[in-house]
């Protein structure tokens, strides 16, 4: 997007008859540039919108446009003039605004905060943009229509894999698939044992983003700084990666190698892990079990043994020390 300058967006908007200057009640100045006659925001509405942010000087703090989504989020009660609320109740669908952030009540009581380049007495400059209003419900229902939309084609994406590369898949209840390629009938790991694990991760596309391998780190051209290329260690049911990794894991035996066809319910889920793994994506994870040491097994406490009973022995009377010594003699 071209970058227009504050300075000339300012000075346009004052000869403009019909540019709308309103001022919040926190001391934003709201210079509404583009308004139609749909309704008002209102609290609870949700609202999906494009914001840039800049200083006096236009250098950009903050732009949705260049991380290339908008921002979404439910119309509240004003907490700080930072928060934009009482500007949104301004405006409505589609409308656009100005709004200039005065920063001497931007960090009124910890001015300490305030970064350098902002200067006393400077604005942080806002344009808005508003692109959908919606109730709650409305909200929710296109959230779970675009869910389902989202993983039908994870699952479609994910039969084509297996179905290119002529792959035959088991597949566990909960929806893990995979292909052991070396087996193994040495100790498979339970919880509590340490595993080491080389593995190469990929996408459906077979874009590598991530492996411990340096040889394939390499051919990948992945940037790793730091990185020591040697088997990680996963320690079975900590919960410490994802569940579809301790679930594949645990149907090894140590030194054995397989593929993993992780969906996203197992690995990332709705949210991924951006920018490389995308939400509901199904990943690809090709392992090696290289060796699994045993935990440390719980000591139990001895069981105590109740003290053996005596048998008493029964003196003998006078009369059978008699009846003894005769038969004796």
């Amino acid at each position: 997007m071209k970058k227009t300058s504050i300075a000339i967006v300012l000075a346009a908007l004052s000869f403009s008859a019909s540019a709308q200057v309103q001022r919040t009640a926190k001391g934003a100045e709201c210079t509404i540039v583009t308004k139609n006659n749909g309704p008002h925001i209102k609290e609870g509405d949700i609202i999906t919108f494009q914001v840039e942010q800049l200083t006096d000087k236009d250098s950009v703090l903050f732009s949705t446009y260049k991380a290339g989504k908008p921002v979404q989020t439910q119309v509240r009660a004003s907490q700080s003039i930072m928060d934009l609320m009482d500007v949104f109740t301004l405006l409505g669908a589609k409308d656009s605004a100005l709004v200039k952030l005065p920063v001497d009540s931007v960090f009124k009581g910890h001015e300490d905060a305030m970064p350098a380049f902002l200067k006393k007495g400077s604005n942080i400059i806002t344009r808005l943009k508003i692109e959908k209003v919606q109730s709650l419900a409305e909200a929710m229902a296109e959230k779970e229509a675009e869910m389902a939309k989202l993983k039908t084609a994870e699952t479609t994406a994910a039969n084509k894999y297996i179905t290119d590369n002529k792959l035959t898949v088991a597949t566990t209840p909960s929806g893990l698939k995979y292909v052991i390629k070396l087996p193994s009938a040495r100790l498979k790991p339970k919880a509590g044992d340490t595993m080491l694990v080389n593995y190469v991760g990929r996408t459906l596309d077979g874009k590598v983003f991530d492996s411990s391998i340096e040889a394939e780190a390499k051919k990948a051209n992945l940037q790793q700084p730091g990185r020591t290329y040697e088997p990680i260690e996963v320690v079975q049911g900590e919960g410490r990666v994802i569940k579809g990794w301790e679930e594949g894991l645990a149907l090894l035996g140590e030194g054995s190698k397989a593929t993993l066809i992780i969906p996203s319910a197992l690995g990332y889920g709705e949210r991924g892990s951006q920018p490389v793994i995308m939400p509901y994506s199904t990943l690809v994870f090709d392992v090696e079990l290289v060796k699994v040491k045993p935990g440390k097994k719980a000591v139990t406490a001895p069981v105590k043994k109740a003290p053996a009973k005596k048998v008493p022995v029964r003196k003998k009377t006078a009369a059978k020390k008699a009846a003894t010594s005769k038969k004796a003699n």
